[in-house]
């Protein structure tokens, strides 16, 4: 995945935890399953950090199903 790009987020969110998946803008990107975190401000907080270390160009765009 090319890192000059937009990165789309689903966050499936719970009480308890967060189910999270992504992909890359193009239709051809798969979409990849990151797992399940807590639904805790730090734990989300790790997550982006990672995704931003990931992908350090990219824009990150979240979507969320409550």
């Amino acid at each position: 995945m090319n890192n000059d790009t937009i990165i789309f987020i689903g966050m499936d969110t719970h009480k308890e935890f967060t189910e999270i998946a992504y992909s890359g803008y193009s239709r051809k990107s798969a979409i990849e399953h990151f797992g399940r975190i807590k639904t805790t401000k730090p734990a989300i907080v790790k997550f982006v950090n990672q995704m931003q270390s990931k992908y350090p160009k990219a824009t990150l765009h979240f979507v969320y199903k409550v």
